[in-house]
């Protein structure tokens, strides 16, 4: 079966082609339309040999970058070559809120449903529903289509790792609990951690961290989310590229009378102008930060700090779980900076995780263990794929292939 993924951002659209089967997922082209608006860019990179294109157009919306997403794939009603018949539509959808435990077929009333969850990730989730909504007018109800959530996997955390300590008649009201965010990367380090390892995924305790701009610590247990770093927002947790991550709640109110601004104004700052940006003053990419770290004492706080606030949920969460077979690294940060696995896990002998300093400097983008060998708990570098989870669940929930 072939299912085109798609990942609706605020001005782009990522798509891949995955090709689902009993030998497990494979990819035959990935691509995405970026900028959409007057100067939108078109790439698409075709995994068979044949030359990558990057073209460039004017798109109104997300819907006339779907339509031109259809048009190359040879999608569109009456087109008399199909390069990649597709069988099924998989849709990333951010927020699930307590409506979607697991990924599910779109038809009306889940459109609505998830169309009743904007509030909560306002950001994220109309763009997915423009996206669903021009897909389906597109190509009609003669293909299936499945909505992933990245909130989802983190539906089984219990209540005392999923509630806030304000008025319970507040958090009801509003729908106010740790929903947590990277469910679908911190499930798939899961899942991939089973295969390598031949455990079944119900016996396994993870502590995975999801470390890019965006960052989040999941605790796993018995193949099941009991604890995420992101809470009812994105912006709750490890210190990410733009983000502050945990905080004083009352500083959002100091620094709305200090400064003279409202709130709302508060929170754009602590979304958009925190976290390594805010912390170093220079940048919000790593690798910027990593390579004046000897020379740049903002750039040396930032990437200190980011890496204290990993190992502090890292050894929260071996205490949580009484202990792991496994921590995870995966996201453009952990799959790719050996220096900060290294800080991340300075000090943790303790427990057992010792770093192997050669496999370690070679882990970059590439899967790989990086701890010691006999270490009692092990270290992995695994690089997330968020897609081949929702291939794999709508291959999973398409009963009957056009």
């Amino acid at each position: 079966m072939n299912v085109l993924v798609l990942n609706c951002g605020s001005s782009s659209v990522k798509f891949q082609v995955i090709e689902t089967g009993a030998g497990g997922e494979r990819k035959r082209l990935s691509g995405i339309v970026d900028e959409i608006g007057a100067r939108a860019i078109l790439r698409v990179d075709y995994l068979d040999g044949a030359p990558a294109t990057d073209e460039k157009h004017a798109l109104a919306d997300h819907e006339a970058a779907i339509r031109l997403i259809v048009e190359r794939l040879g999608l569109a009603a009456g087109a008399t070559s199909r390069r990649f018949p597709i069988d099924a539509v998989g849709h990333r959808v951010v927020h699930g809120g307590n409506l979607f435990a697991s990924a599910v077929l779109i038809d009306d009333a889940v459109l609505g449903q998830i169309e009743s969850l904007n509030e909560l990730a306002p950001l994220h989730n109309p763009v997915a529903v423009s996206g669903i909504h021009a897909m389906r007018k597109i190509l009609g109800a003669r293909v299936p289509m499945v909505a992933a959530f990245d909130t989802s996997f983190h539906q089984t955390i219990p209540p005392p790792a999923a509630l806030y300590a304000i008025p319970r008649e507040l958090s009801e009201k509003h729908a106010i609990r740790r929903y947590g965010f990277h469910g679908l990367a911190h499930q798939f380090s899961l899942l991939r951690y089973s295969e390598l390892s031949g455990i079944p995924a119900e016996q396994i305790n993870l502590v995975t961290l999801h470390l890019g701009n965006g960052c989040s610590a999941c605790a796993i247990r018995a193949g099941r989310s009991v604890d995420t770093s992101m809470g009812f927002t994105p912006l709750e947790g490890l210190v990410m590229g733009t983000r502050s991550g945990d905080l004083d709640p009352a500083l959002v109110s100091y620094l709305a009378h200090e400064e003279n601004v409202d709130a709302a104004e508060v929170e754009n700052w602590l979304n958009k102008r925190s976290g390594l940006l805010g912390l170093s003053g220079i940048s919000n990419d790593m690798r910027e930060l990593l390579a004046i770290y000897d020379r740049d004492p903002r750039a040396r706080v930032a990437v200190d700090l980011f890496c204290y606030r990993a190992r502090k949920y890292l050894g929260a969460y071996l205490a949580a779980l009484g202990g792991a077979q496994a921590v995870i690294f995966s996201g453009g940060i952990g799959e790719n900076a050996p220096a900060v696995r290294e800080k991340i896990c300075a000090g943790m002998e303790w427990c057992g995780l010792i770093l192997d300093g050669k496999n370690n400097a070679a882990a970059l983008g590439v899967e790989a263990r990086v701890s010691v060998p006999g270490a009692r708990l092990a270290a992995y570098v695994i690089p997330s794929d968020e897609a081949a989870i929702i291939a794999r669940e709508t291959a999973r929930l398409s009963l009957t292939p056009i």
